[in-house]
């Protein structure tokens, strides 16, 4: 039977020494239970509740066959859910007992160095080519608010961001984030929602991609976020890719935003019958 908060509820309803209807405790673990002579039934008419033989060993009857060490802590446990690894070991001897993600937080980069802070302690954002820097605690990161987020929407582009600063001329300072992978995009919308900067979404020039940004960060963000979109886009997308934009057609042909520069861009992708993914931009 799988561990939930619930059901933890209804163990503790029990341990307090409560009767439940016999309708409510089903499963494998109830029937157990009642096989070992830990339940006993209560018949009430044509109803049937169950409780407790004793309390004492119930507790240690959870603890030997479920390794539930400790109630009301397991059930705080799921409760709160995302608890760390190490009080799930101490508490049920099982690091894997409830839902936890390890990894949270979300991959920076930067070609120039940009001051930040990180659990109150000053760092510098510059990893060197090839690698990129991890912000596990991003709760406690910040950065000057005259930094520009820049979010990349595919991995290749945001390995090679040097390769592509000539496209952020305008942008003082930039720090690059990353959308992938995608499991971390809610803590960095997380993030972006609890700072002040402005965002700049670098994604692919379709239906698909701009339907990402609308979605994924301008409903959140609101004015603070916008769509990158390089002077020479209409050029590209001359030479892009029909394939790309007859597979989106039929779920995003209706696309629309009240970003005039935006909505400029889907009258484009409409009238080319072309998208054009963000790695061309890339310089070889």
């Amino acid at each position: 039977m799988k561990m939930t908060a619930a059901l933890m509820e209804k163990l503790l309803r029990l341990a307090e020494g409560n009767a439940l209807p016999s309708s409510s405790l089903r499963g494998d673990m109830f029937e157990r239970m009642q096989a070992d002579g830990i339940l006993v039934a209560i018949t009430h008419g044509s109803r049937k509740s169950l409780r407790v033989c004793d309390l004492g060993v119930f507790r240690e009857y959870l603890a030997d066959v479920y390794d539930i060490r400790d109630l009301e802590a397991t059930h705080e446990l799921l409760r709160q859910g995302g608890v760390e690894r190490a009080t799930q070991v101490e508490l049920t001897g099982d690091s894997k007992f409830a839902p936890s993600r390890t990894f949270t937080g979300f991959l920076v980069n930067s070609y120039q160095p940009i001051d930040a802070v990180l659990a109150g302690r000053a760092i510098s954002i510059f990893p060197p080519e090839g690698s990129f820097v991890f912000i596990a605690d991003y709760q406690h990161f910040s950065i000057p608010e005259d930094v520009t987020v820049i979010g990349m929407e595919n991995a290749e582009n945001f390995r090679h961001v040097e390769r592509q600063r000539h496209l952020f001329a305008q942008y003082q300072k930039v720090l690059f984030v990353s959308r992938y992978p995608q499991n971390q995009s809610k803590d960095l919308l997380a993030w972006l929602s609890l700072i002040p900067n402005r965002y700049v979404h670098f994604g692919d020039f379709d239906l698909a991609g701009i339907n990402i940004f609308l979605s994924e960060f301008h409903r959140h963000l609101g004015g603070r976020a916008s769509f990158l979109i390089p002077s020479d886009i209409e050029q590209r997308l001359a030479n892009g890719s029909r394939k790309r934009y007859d597979d989106q057609y039929a779920k995003f042909h209706d696309l629309h935003c009240d970003i005039p520069e935006l909505q400029a861009l889907i009258h484009l992708i409409h009238q080319h019958h072309r998208g054009y993914d963000q790695e061309g931009y890339i310089d070889k």
